[in-house]
């Protein structure tokens, strides 16, 4: 449709696409070469990670298991509480930074190459290639009536998909129930409505994602697409078309004599645009569709090869790089530039200060909570006494012995938590006594005075101090 923009004066072509419509359906070409060598090599790496890690053994126990019910969560020897939340905020923070760093050096690194999309996607769509048949033959098989022979191999096909996304639904959930209780339940199918639930959510998640939104997924759904463009500047690695280099573009014999024939090396094959997972044409330049997974690059230097041209029409480039004809290591140098120096230093920094609070993180948790009940008490020879719960945590997983002592006033003396016995990451609630002198009582005056209740590890050297207050009735 044609349109004026106010005060342009002058008609501009807008094209209008309905969210509603029928999407029309890309058959990605299947493409080999260094980038998808890498591509698969994350798959690889990524999945057997996810797959594999819930199956892991330590200390007797699941090496990663997320205990909602015990409100404990275990990562190989460390074991975290729902107080240790701040550690969950400091991944995030990490995770954050790492993406804007990786962005601000070569675009969408992670989109390309490790999101659970992409991976999924491009498992999904391998199967779809041994079942089906690469680009052509699905697209033919589409284009025909049902056969028995397109029946078959559709039916293979979801089949392979239902089953693969069921697994990795019963992998998520085995992260938080343990994976050997849920594998002996998924036998007699005696999952519990939650387990139910979460693998068949997720499951469906998987499947619907992978298997049939796919790009829709990047384009519509993905918030990263559509801000991606404020991380990105002119130093920016980005997959780039050499245009000067390409155009003007056409169909040649690998004889051709291209100054002749007023050709660039681009031959217009199509090929970049059948083997993207998005359907984009890279020569028209970056477009917030593409994901960053080269394969465009790889087709492209495959054809390069084939017609004697050099590589590189496609390829990683900086727009600064591109207009000064810079080489790679001129584009590389200035790579490093203040942004991305600014944000590795702010990364290793909050990397660093993770790794250290971890390092000296406390082999044991206390808090001191007072016995509303009963503020203080006269008992004894004109004792005073007040009464508290130390709320103890044994973060770690072998037995520990402690003693507590009470500091703050003269003669003041701790009862019923002198030695304190905790099984490996024990959570567990002591009571105990702290008494005062009357003649101590009595100096101190009626009302609330600090005091401070010691913990000590015994077999160790680490001691946690908690303050309170202990009152003196008038």
């Amino acid at each position: 449709m044609s349109s004026t923009a106010p005060g342009a004066g002058e008609d501009v072509a807008v094209e209008v696409v309905s969210l509603y419509q029928k999407q029309k359906k890309i058959y990605a070409r299947a493409v080999s070469g260094w980038f998808a060598g890498w591509r698969w090599a994350l798959v690889w790496a990524t999945q057997l990670v996810f797959y594999g890690l819930p199956w892991l053994e330590w200390n007797a126990r699941q090496a990663v298991l997320f205990d909602l019910a015990a409100r404990r969560f275990y990562i190989f020897g460390l074991v975290l509480y729902p107080q240790d939340f701040i550690y969950l905020t400091g991944l995030l923070i990490i995770s954050a930074y790492a993406l804007f760093l990786f962005t601000a050096v070569a675009g969408r690194l992670w989109c390309g190459y490790a999101c659970p999309q992409t991976v999924y996607t491009e498992i999904f769509m391998w199967v779809e290639r041994k079942v089906e048949g690469d680009r052509a033959q699905r697209m033919k098989r589409d284009a025909g009536g049902w056969t028995l022979d397109r029946l078959w191999r559709m039916t293979a096909k979801q089949g392979a998909w239902i089953a693969i996304a069921l697994w990795t639904g019963f992998t998520f959930v085995g992260y938080f129930t343990p994976i050997k209780t849920l594998a002996a339940s998924a036998l007699s199918f005696g999952f519990g409505p939650w387990e139910w639930f979460w693998v068949l959510f997720y499951g469906f998640a998987t499947y619907g994602n992978a298997g049939w939104m796919r790009e829709q997924v990047c384009k519509y759904m993905c918030p990263y697409a559509r801000f991606q463009s404020a991380m990105f500047d002119r130093d920016t690695m980005i997959i780039s078309y050499d245009a000067e280099r390409g155009e003007p573009r056409g169909t040649r014999g690998r004889k051709t004599d291209l100054k002749a024939a007023n050709l660039g090396h681009c031959i217009d094959c199509g090929l970049c645009v059948q083997v993207c997972p998005t359907g984009i044409d890279i020569r028209k330049g970056l477009q917030y569709e593409c994901i960053g997974c080269a394969a465009c690059i790889d087709v492209c230097n495959g054809v390069m090869d084939k017609m004697n041209y050099p590589r590189g029409l496609v390829r990683y480039a900086t727009l600064n790089g591109m207009a000064g004809h810079w080489t790679k290591a001129e584009m590389f140098r200035h790579v490093l530039r203040p942004r991305v120096l600014v944000y590795t230093a702010i990364l290793v920094l909050i990397v660093g200060a993770l790794g250290v609070s971890l390092w000296l993180r406390a082999p044991f948790k206390v808090d001191v909570v007072r016995d509303r009940a009963s503020l203080a008490r006269i008992v004894d020879d004109g004792w005073i006494e007040n009464v508290y719960t130390l709320q103890m945590m044994n973060t770690t997983e072998r037995p520990q012995r402690y003693s507590a002592v009470a500091t703050g006033l003269d003669g003041i003396v701790l009862d019923g938590g002198r030695e304190i016995m905790l099984a490996p990451a024990e959570n567990k609630w002591v009571p105990v006594a702290v008494r005062v002198p009357p003649e101590v009582a009595a100096q101190a005056g009626a009302g609330a005075h600090k005091i401070v209740i010691q913990v000590k590890l015994l077999d160790g050297d680490t001691t946690l101090d908690e303050k309170t207050t202990f009152m003196v009735p008038r």
